[in-house]
């Protein structure tokens, strides 16, 4: 099952669901199973498009190695089984145990490492990481390592407001736009704040730019009630913001999990629950989250399973 079901009530609700990190949550999550592969694979993407998925022009590098600089040792405190910070002086040695590296550099010295540092710590951990301009009106986004997106790249949000980049999505800026911005201005270093965004795909790849719908639409066809527990996905984005102290900067995180519907709805209620907020997604919220193709099945899946359960009670 995933770490997080993101239905707390049996209507869809568009709302921030925004809350503090708990003391015992880490900022960074490791999902230690699958982290290899899923680095290896951020290493493979950036490789075959480097400038699509990375960006972190001139005036960011101190927004970018202020990111290491709280990030690393938070990492370190939180996950000391993985990872492992030593500091003598001005020089730092990161030990990514999980990857069975070691890595000597100067916060501040662009040549200590072998990439930009934004580029470089993208490389340490699973999840995407966006910075925000916290000091410029607006919060445009200035850098950023995006692999694994749901339906959007980088380069068409790079330089644009926080607001602008949420355009597409269907009502976001009329009932959210002010509460976001109200969020994001009260940010204090050392409290960030995480929520969970979801959808439904048909794959589980994790990358799923625009440009590479091609490579999976014919996933849309054949879907029944009988195999769509299986064949549809519930893809879930831990995010979180973190005011970056020095900079003012906002690092936007999202950790990207997918698994089948079918292992999510196992626990009692859940299947219900799930049915419940997709009958009740507005329409153009529904094509947005990829659920419209493929609700009518899936609800007879879901539906289906609710009847068996009740016939078992």
């Amino acid at each position: 099952m995933l770490p997080y079901f993101p239905f707390e009530q049996d209507v869809f609700s568009m709302s921030l669901g925004v809350r503090a990190l708990r003391p015992e949550e880490t900022l960074i999550e490791v999902d230690a199973p699958r982290y290899a592969d899923e680095v290896a694979l951020k290493v493979a993407l950036l490789t075959a498009g480097h400038a699509e998925r990375f960006q972190g022009g001139p005036g960011t590098e101190e927004l970018q190695w202020e990111t290491l600089t709280v990030l690393l040792p938070a990492m370190a405190r939180q996950s000391p089984e993985h990872f492992s910070l030593e500091v003598e002086g001005t020089r730092w040695c990161w030990h990514n145990r999980l990857l069975g590296t070691r890595t000597h550099f100067t916060p501040g010295d662009a040549a200590s490492l072998p990439l930009a540092p934004l580029d470089w710590f993208g490389r340490q951990v699973q999840e995407d990481l966006l910075l925000l301009d916290g000091t410029h009106e607006g919060f445009p986004l200035v850098a950023g390592q995006l692999c694994f997106p749901s339906g959007w790249c980088l380069g068409d949000k790079l330089g644009r407001s926080l607001l602008a980049v949420h355009e597409p999505v269907p009502q976001f800026n009329a009932k959210l736009g002010p509460s976001t911005l109200k969020l994001m201005e009260g940010l204090k270093p050392g409290r960030p704040v995480t929520r969970c965004n979801w959808a439904i795909s048909v794959t589980e790849r994790l990358d799923l730019e625009p440009r590479t719908l091609p490579e999976w639409r014919h996933l849309f066809d054949g879907i029944t009630p009988d195999n769509a527990g299986e064949r549809c996905f519930l893809r879930l984005e831990r995010q979180t913001l973190t005011r970056l102290p020095r900079t003012r900067a906002i690092l936007f995180t999202i950790h990207t999990y997918v698994a089948p519907v079918a292992s999510e709805v196992e626990a009692p209620g859940r299947r219900q629950r799930l049915a419940r907020v997709l009958r009740t997604v507005p329409a153009d919220t529904a094509a947005y989250k990829r659920v419209a193709p493929v609700l009518a099945p899936l609800l007879g899946y879901l539906e289906a399973g609710e009847a068996d359960a009740g016939g078992k009670g």
